[in-house]
């Protein structure tokens, strides 16, 4: 890591080029480091989004069924100046066990094109047009699971006298092969109910006019 500047901007930058590969890998090594702290108020974030969402409810393993595993994952945010913004705790299934046909079937997920976002900037700016640009919290978590998913309690959230039942997701999770398509289909259907309608140009562009205003909206997930 090659760093040229002045003296005191080198000592500025230095906390970040040794942090580079610090996060944790693991729930334990979480729980253990000298930032355990901020990590747990993480993971608690996380998991009040997904108990909240009802993602899943605990039953007993049907015969003949499996239980997919799940981890965490665990990523520190650095503003501008290499400073740590947040501490981020993602509860992620374990997708690729997943069989298709059985635990998942399309997986499919449009997103609007590149080609879309600049034609819609180059309108805003020729038409003096007001830009607002937001982020949806863990987005998928808001996708509803047709298919029958299974999966292991998370670890550190294991409910005592219920150890050995399992997590059936009614929800879509990160990491699963159709959170992606889950959560557009429910974003999709939401949008339209209120009044949009599809660009013929791109489905991920909706547009709503009233005599009043006109909203253009454009859908991205990264």
């Amino acid at each position: 890591f090659l760093v040229e500047a002045t003296r005191s901007k080198v000592v500025d930058v230095t906390p970040m080029v040794f942090n580079i590969n610090d996060d944790p890998k693991t729930f334990k090594e979480a729980m253990t480091s000298r930032d355990s702290v901020f990590w747990k108020e993480a993971i608690n974030d996380e998991m009040d989004s997904i108990l909240s969402n009802k993602t899943w409810v605990l039953v007993d393993l049907p015969p003949g069924s499996k239980a997919i595993g799940c981890k965490w994952v665990f990523q520190k945010k650095y503003r501008k100046h290499d400073s740590i913004q947040t501490y981020k705790a993602r509860l992620v299934a374990k997708g690729f066990r997943q069989k298709e046909g059985i635990d998942y079937f399309d997986t499919y997920a449009p997103v609007a094109r590149t080609t879309s976002i600049r034609v819609l900037f180059a309108l805003a700016s020729i038409y003096k047009l007001n830009i607002h640009q937001m982020d949806v919290k863990t987005a998928f978590l808001n996708g509803d699971l047709t298919e029958e998913v299974y999966m292991e309690q998370p670890e550190g959230f294991v409910l005592p006298g219920n150890e050995n039942k399992v997590c059936k997701l009614v929800k879509s999770l990160y990491g699963l092969k159709q959170a992606p398509k889950q959560w557009h289909k429910k974003f999709d259907e939401a949008i339209l109910a209120n009044g949009f309608g599809h660009s013929n140009a791109d489905k991920c562009v909706y547009c709503k006019k009233t005599n009043d205003y006109i909203v253009i909206l454009c859908l991205y997930v990264d």
